[in-house]
């Protein structure tokens, strides 16, 4: 949901759950992951293991009192009810951009836990496309979908303040992701597109911690993500080369 992560998910992007699109022409057998693979594959084992995957996406804090919501035969289900107006999920590779080569791949899982404007705002997108993957669209589809929903005012920019935390050691973000495919501790921040760019946040400069940007000529939200020292249960990741 990562603009996108340089290993593949938009959302966590993971994104960014916001639509990471790139250049969604491309054929899907231009990918090594050119269909979607049987939906068993994108499972766990069970409710309770997805339960605890989500929720290590962010310090018990703060998912100890989320929403939690898990993959059903239709879409995401609400799984245990929270108090405190996040919500945490575990992403599937259909949060990454549509042209990303790991669209398809069941291997990705994405623990991430939204905060309360994300809920809000970026979110429901994320839910949206899963509706449609579920149902049987393919990528082209999804594509088609998307723009029409964002021409229909039914996909937004996201709120101010929308954000969301990926500090999951569980996770496996896409097969370049490096360090087991958890790749680094990280927060992501989902603003609307601004004239000054990169430069509104002094992302991608030599120095700064802040990533991402405006990669996407479909989605109105644009996300930044920062890397941080530890991971949710209070271990340290691995070092950020400069």
């Amino acid at each position: 949901m990562l603009a996108k992560h340089t290993f593949g998910l938009a959302f966590g992007g993971l994104a960014a759950l916001a639509i990471m699109g790139a250049n969604p022409a491309l054929a899907d057998a231009a990918h090594p992951y050119p269909d979607r693979a049987p939906m068993e594959q994108y499972r766990l084992p069970s409710q309770a293991d997805e339960i605890a995957l989500a929720r290590s996406a962010a310090p018990p804090s703060i998912s100890d009192k989320a929403e939690v919501l898990v993959l059903g035969d239709k879409g995401y289900e609400t799984a245990v009810k929270g108090t405190n107006g996040f919500a945490c999920i575990v992403e599937r590779s259909w949060a990454s951009g549509f042209a990303d080569d790991g669209f398809w791949n069941p291997k990705i899982r994405g623990p991430i836990c939204f905060n309360p404007a994300s809920v809000r705002s970026v979110l429901p997108t994320y839910l949206q496309r899963t509706r449609w993957v579920l149902a049987g669209d393919g990528r082209a589809r999804l594509v088609e979908k998307t723009k029409a929903a964002i021409a229909a005012g039914e996909i937004k920019p996201p709120e101010a303040g929308a954000m969301c935390y990926m500090l999951s050691k569980g996770g496996y973000l896409g097969d370049g992701a490096g360090d087991g495919g958890h790749w680094h501790p990280h927060l992501m921040f989902f603003v609307p597109h601004d004239p000054a760019g990169d430069a509104a946040w002094g992302a991608n400069r030599h120095g700064s911690p802040v990533m991402g940007g405006d990669n996407s000529d479909i989605d109105p939200a644009v996300v930044y993500f920062v890397v941080v020292a530890n991971w949710s249960d209070g271990t340290p990741g691995p070092m950020m080369g400069m």
